[in-house]
């Protein structure tokens, strides 16, 4: 699989790549292979935005959520990525981080709890029994939340799958968060 360059992208395609190259300064090589079919781009960027915006989730806890679905599915791309976001940008404690990287036992209570659900409805491919619910609720979480990590499940399935299919490459940005 060949991915699209901006400089090849056209209509839709140029407009998303566009998009991201003014948002992140520059364009992830991984859009660049989801590109080559709009919608699945469209439809990545879409529920990467709504679950940023819309869940309730501290940026640590979008992070926790992010970095657990892609240790469980396997994706080196989106370790490396959410790695560093986790760790520059949305103040994931480096134990945790580690735990993150590592399928342990986080050290903070919350951000536990959101790890051990998500990776409960991963694991069950979102049934994962009124028990794992009850606990996420009683860890504070509502009913928001819950959705909210269906829809990060949705969006990492977008980008884990693509990168699998691809084989992309970490780009330089993340390298230093590269899993083996």
């Amino acid at each position: 699989m060949e991915p699209t360059t901006l400089e090849q992208a056209s209509g839709e395609v140029k407009e998303l790549l566009s998009g991201a190259k003014a948002k992140l300064g520059f364009v992830p090589n991984m859009y660049g292979y989801m590109a080559n079919l709009p919608g699945i781009l469209a439809g990545y960027l879409g529920s990467y935005q709504a679950f940023r915006e819309a869940t309730g989730f501290t940026p640590a806890e979008q992070e926790t959520i992010f970095l657990t679905i892609s240790r469980i599915n396997g994706c080196n791309y989106c370790m490396a990525a959410h790695s560093m976001i986790a760790d520059k940008k949305s103040g994931v404690p480096a134990d945790s981080l580690t735990a993150l990287r590592e399928g342990g036992q986080l050290p903070d209570a919350r951000l536990n709890a959101v790890a051990r659900f998500t990776e409960a409805m991963v694991d069950s491919r979102g049934n994962p029994g009124k028990q794992a619910v009850d606990d996420f609720l009683a860890a504070g979480y509502g009913q928001q939340q819950v959705l909210g990590v269906v829809l990060a499940i949705a969006c990492k399935t977008f980008s884990n799958y693509v990168n699998h299919l691809a084989g992309t490459p970490v780009d330089e940005i993340f390298a230093a968060y590269k899993v083996d």
